[in-house]
This record gives C-alpha cells, structure tokens and sequence, in this order.
C-alpha cells in the first residue's frame, strides 16, 4: 500500500495537556495498537471506511494531525475530538467551585480534555477484560488477544489494527483460554462483538449504553468505561468500580470508604461533569487509604 496521508493544523486551548488528555486512549509503550513516540502519539483504528493511522504531534503551539490508510479521510475529519478538542468544559468552573478540592484540580489540571474517537468496540473490548480482575491480567488478555487477531496498521510506525469484532464474534470461546480469559468474560466478548456494528451505529453515550447494557454481560461500570471514551462523555461514572467509589468518598468527604450510593451522592453538586470530576481526581493522585491485601494475580489459563 502506498503511504499517502492527510495533515491536518489544530489549535489546542491554553495550557492544554497533550499527553493526559490522549493517555486514555492507550495502556502505554506495550500497547499493539497505539502508544507514543517521542513527542507525538500514534493510533490504529478500524474506521468505517477501512484501516487507518493517526499521528498527533504537538507542534509550536498547534497540534499536527496526520492520518495515513483508507480510513486516513475519517480519521483526519475526527482527529480534534481524538486530541479531546471537542471537549466542551464550559460552564463547569462554577460547578468546580462548590468543592475546594474539585476546584484546586480544576485550575491544576484546567488543559485536560477527555478525547472521543467515536469508536465503540475497541475500548468495550478492553472494558469486558477488565471487568473483575486486575488491571495486569487484563492487559496481558488485551495485548494477547490483539497480537493473535493481529494485523499490520498503515502508516510508517509499526502497529496493530484493533481486533476485526467479525473475527472476534467467529472465533470458539475456547480460544482465549489461554490469553487468561475465563469463559464468563469470553461470552461477553463474543456477545458485543456480534452486535459490534449496531454499537457503532450509535449516534451518542446514551443510545450505545442502552444497547450494550441490553447485552449479557455487560454492566453500567463497562458502558460508562466505554463511553467516556468513543463519545468524550463527562458525565459517564463507572459505578461498580473497585476503587472509585473510595476515591470519590476519600476526596470530597474524608471517608476512607463509600458506596456508589455514596459516590453518586458526593458528585450530585456536578451534573453534566461528574465523570470529569473522577477524571480529575486520578489526574491528581488522589487514592483512599489502603487496607488488607491487594486483589491477587491470576492466570486462566493454568486453570
């Protein structure tokens, strides 16, 4: 395939924060499918007109934008709200004022932007993996599961494309046994990957969290992972966390524990934003005290 781009100039807002605001789109440098380099950040996606790569790059003030494949077009059209430049963050500093802490972070962390790469199905992939388990067992299933499906990205960085869901949806559950995924969250996996092109079909958060949670499987916590991201939802909160809730308690309250009763209680002050505020507080640091053991590490596929 010859190496044919498209470029694009895009104006990020004051102090904005380039690698925070994409880190969320990717596990980091062992991430097949996207990671940075240098300065810039690379990612592969399965458009709906076909494979294609986007490279973000701040430069003198601006971010370049350079998609590659033929999926290069939609990706270059998409590539601000990637970038998180869509975010619209008006009207919560006020909102931020009714906590000192909430308001401190604000002001910190004002050029975070939540991106929306309008791409449903790799982060549901990754959310089901990460449902009761670590986050080192689900990204070892993660990075397994996308080099096995794998398949060569355009562009001039070597990547992966994210797993094709109609590959995924025929594959037997056995099959990702040995990646360390048990057969609970593999029927999930194949459940959303058969319905993975209604999913995209999704014209907001709202719709695409009604259909995923219409599947087996498939809770609140995961549809609010899934839509903070391909839709750059602020609002999405992942109730049924292991942590949050004890974050969101810890910070706003001094409760070393809580509740999602308790989580969405503390965050009713921020309506329209209450996914910014849990964004906002990991930015920070901000973990309750710990007590007991931590959760141990398993590996399905010795079962």
């Amino acid at each position: 395939m010859a190496r044919v781009s498209i470029v694009r100039r895009l104006r990020p807002p004051e102090r904005y924060r380039f690698a925070g605001s994409v880190g969320a789109l990717t596990l980091g440098r062992q991430d097949p499918c996207g990671h940075f380099v240098g300065e810039g950040f690379w990612l592969a996606a399965r458009t709906p007109d076909g494979p294609g790569t986007l490279h973000l790059s701040p430069a003198g003030g601006e971010l370049a934008a350079e998609a590659y494949g033929p999926g290069a077009a939609w990706l270059a059209e998409r590539a601000d709200a990637v970038a998180g430049l869509r975010d619209d963050v008006t009207g919560f500093a006020p909102l931020a004022a009714a906590h000192p802490v909430v308001a401190r972070l604000a002001v910190t962390f004002h050029g975070l932007r939540m991106p929306a790469t309008g791409l449903v199905f790799p982060r549901l992939l990754r959310a089901i993996l990460e449902q009761k388990v670590t986050g080192r067992e689900a990204h070892r299933a993660y990075r397994a599961i996308c080099r096995h499906f794998g398949e060569p990205a355009p562009g001039p960085v070597p990547l992966l494309l994210p797993p094709d869901p109609a590959a995924v949806a025929a594959t037997p559950y056995w099959t990702f046994h040995p990646f360390g995924v048990e057969q609970r969250r593999t029927q999930a996996l194949l459940r959303a990957a058969q319905a993975a092109a209604r999913l995209e079909r999704c014209v907001d958060g709202a719709e695409a969290t009604r259909r995923m949670t219409a599947i087996p499987g498939i809770g609140p916590w995961t549809a609010a992972e899934v839509v903070r991201v391909a839709y750059g939802d602020p609002d999405a909160v992942s109730v049924g966390d292991f942590h949050i809730p004890n974050t969101v308690a810890w910070a706003l309250a001094g409760e070393a524990r809580g509740t999602d009763a308790r989580m969405l209680e503390l965050l009713e002050p921020f309506p329209g934003h209450r996914g910014r505020v849990c964004e906002l507080l990991a930015a920070g640091g901000i973990g309750a005290p710990r007590f007991g053991p931590r959760m141990p590490v398993r590996s399905f596929a010795r079962f």
